[in-house]
């Protein structure tokens, strides 16, 4: 009985905080030796634990249907919806020369992500705007897509993805004046506790130049405004 009133209060514990994002580091939480495995290995071993999972759950494993899936979601976990998670997989990213001389704001708009919630393992998908002022060097476009690609490849918070994109911008452009704007929805609110299909979570990152409201307001407005052909 005793054991089982402790069991019942770890878990009320962590239906409590489970959503709390307060006091964290930008960091993600990662042990020292969390790449001392390689894929390979991790993938072999998330295997077996996944199919003891759906064992538990009752699945029969020898339908054709199901007997694959351990191998799979583990190939998935490590290559891809988790990749984000080692550095050997971050972006090259190169820079070049501002030969145009170009001064004003660039924005790359309405970037498609896919991450997973590091409180429930369930996706968030969402945009993410991004723009900055060159302090004489710029990056390909595609690169700033890569660069939040990777952040959302790992088990996230949305308030550290912001935050992690925003940081490492500065420190590659070596330029304080960065803007990331996160519009996203959270499968752990719309497909279980609350299940509320219609909310959606912001957050934002403004350093630099776009800490002076008519500077972020013009940001704001052009990833706000819609398109015309």
């Amino acid at each position: 009985m005793k054991q089982k009133e402790t069991l019942s209060n770890t878990q009320l514990n962590y239906d409590q905080h489970g959503d709390d994002h307060s006091g964290w580091s930008i960091d993600t939480p990662l042990r020292p030796d969390a790449f001392e495995q390689d894929d390979d290995l991790k993938i072999e071993l998330i295997q077996k634990h996944f199919k003891e999972i759906m064992q538990i759950l009752g699945l029969d494993l020898s339908d054709d249907s199901l007997k694959g899936t351990p191998y799979r979601v583990a190939k998935m976990y490590v290559q891809e919806v988790f990749s984000g998670l080692n550095p050997a997989n971050k972006p090259d990213i190169k820079l070049f020369d501002n030969k145009y001389q170009y001064k004003e704001m660039l924005v790359e708009k309405d970037i498609t992500f896919y991450s997973n919630c590091e409180h429930h393992f369930v996706p968030i998908t969402g945009k993410a705007h991004v723009a900055y002022f060159s302090r004489g060097k710029v990056i390909g476009l595609s690169k700033i897509n890569r660069i939040v690609q990777y952040y959302a490849k790992r088990p996230q918070v949305q308030e550290r993805l912001t935050m992690q994109i925003g940081e490492d911008l500065k420190e590659i452009l070596q330029s304080d004046d960065i803007a990331v704007v996160i519009d996203a929805v959270h499968l752990c609110v719309s497909s279980r506790g609350v299940e509320d299909t219609n909310s959606r979570t912001g957050t934002s990152f403004f350093s630099g130049k776009f800490e002076d409201k008519d500077v972020r307001n013009e940001f704001l407005n052009y990833i706000n405004s819609s398109a015309k052909a």
